[in-house]
């Protein structure tokens, strides 16, 4: 019996992050989202509760949370492990690919941060000039 696949596996081709159909690409995007990299910096400081990483993670809500945590633990970043206890609890944390994905983002939102002053003041420039011109 013939086993159906939906088409080629990411392992099949040589990643080309320019190729428009690269498949890197999606996982760039999910990974440099602003939730990908608020969720993945916040899992980088330790393990959190579904609850606990939202607040963590300010201004996010329930639905797009668990979107992000569902597409990081699919892209294999995410760990989600479900405790058999009454409440139900599941817990977050990182998996070693995702520990190397979230250092990375985690030293662009801080540089970032620390560089706040200077984009301030290119806009403010920037917007001088055009309405100069």
């Amino acid at each position: 019996m013939e086993v159906m696949t939906e088409g080629p596996s990411l392992l099949d081709r040589v990643p080309d992050i320019y190729d428009r159909m690269c498949p890197s690409r999606g996982v760039l995007e999910h990974v440099t989202s602003r939730w990908g990299v608020l969720v993945l910096v916040a899992l980088r400081e330790r393990g959190y509760r579904f609850s606990e990483l939202r607040r963590r993670v300010a201004g996010v809500s329930e639905k797009m949370l668990a979107q992000t945590l569902q597409t990081l633990e699919r892209d294999g970043f995410v760990l989600r492990e479900a405790h058999p206890v009454i409440p139900p609890r599941v817990d977050y944390s990182l998996t070693p690919l995702g520990l190397e994905a979230a250092e990375h983002v985690s030293a662009l939102a801080h540089w970032v941060e620390a560089r706040m002053c200077a984009v301030g003041e290119a806009r403010e420039e920037y917007d001088g000039r055009a309405t100069r011109a």
